[in-house]
């Protein structure tokens, strides 16, 4: 059984500014395209499902590779949650798609991952435990040019690297679109990529404590329905960086095989207006910085989202 080690690195590439300045570009003319299709929105996860208010308790006694940022002190804090789909298209709920677990704890205090302070923090989950895409370059190709013109985008694809080329990131997207979804009350949400836990680092998830599986195909309709009966719980656990072959901190296409440590219980409470919110994985403590290429690229992502959006 893995033990969290603090020997984790980043392999930051000489040519990452330069990359991924241009990624944002890409995503600024997207979005202003699909502003242009759907109205004034986010790029991604641009339909919401739910909007809550939430309560997250920090439970006591936790190790000491644990207790870091806001999960160092016992205790009970004000959230906020939005789930969503994936798509940067407005579309019926039942259509296959990644799904989104946004959180934003309230009352938060200490310095930020972007700025000398920061009153909240934020983190992002979907329902998956792995992305497929190499890496962020070819996450941001592939989804600026679908944006545009899905079938533009194969030809586009299929000319810049082939019919192999193609094909291959075809399988990536078949798997992760394809991955059946049991609903929010029984699926683990997962950021996918670590974050910082103080000198530690950790994949974040959030597991429903009393699974129930989705009535019908609309995951939307169904968590409206659970919440409508009464408040849903979900345990918030850390998955350890333990070495770099099984954990690895850059390599998001693999599996964390690490063991999971409970350190908080979340509590969806009340259906809210969280809209006007804009989620960030960088919007939080530097205890919690989020950590390698994904993460590094989409803190120039969101802002260029951000500015597009607004």
């Amino acid at each position: 059984m893995g033990i969290p080690s603090r020997d984790w690195v980043e392999d930051i590439g000489p040519d990452e500014a330069r990359r991924f300045a241009r990624q944002a570009e890409l995503i600024r003319a997207a979005h202003q395209v699909t502003n242009q299709r759907h109205g004034q929105g986010r790029f991604l996860h641009r339909k919401p499902i739910l909007g809550a208010t939430a309560r997250l308790e920090v439970l006591p006694d936790l190790p000491p590779e644990a207790s870091h940022g806001v999960f160092a002190t016992p205790g009970s804090y004000e959230a906020l949650v939005r789930l969503s789909n994936g798509s940067f298209d407005i579309q019926a709920n039942t259509k296959p798609d990644i799904h989104g677990f946004a959180l934003r704890i309230l009352g938060v205090a200490g310095p930020g991952a972007l700025a000398p302070a920061t009153d909240h923090q934020d983190f992002l989950l979907i329902n998956h435990d792995r992305f497929n895409a190499i890496d962020s370059d070819s996450f941001v190709e592939f989804a600026t040019l679908a944006a545009d013109n899905q079938a533009k985008a194969l030809l586009t694809l299929l000319r810049r690297h082939g019919l192999g080329g193609l094909l291959a990131r075809l399988k990536d997207l078949q798997q992760t679109m394809g991955k059946p979804f049991a609903g929010y009350g029984a699926e683990t949400f997962n950021t996918v990529v670590p974050h910082a836990i103080g000198p530690y680092a950790a994949r974040i998830l959030f597991t429903p404590e009393t699974p129930s599986r989705m009535q019908g195909k609309d995951p939307g309709a169904d968590i409206t329905r659970l919440l409508a009966a009464g408040p849903i719980h979900y345990a918030v656990q850390l998955q350890f960086y333990t070495d770099p072959k099984t954990t690895p901190i850059e390599d998001h296409r693999v599996v964390w095989s690490a063991p999971l440590l409970t350190v908080a219980r979340l509590t969806l409470l009340a259906p809210a207006d969280v809209e006007t919110l804009q989620f960030d994985p960088w919007g939080g403590l530097a205890d919690h910085r989020p950590l390698g290429e994904i993460m590094r690229a989409r803190k120039a992502a969101y802002r260029a989202s951000q500015l597009a959006r607004s």
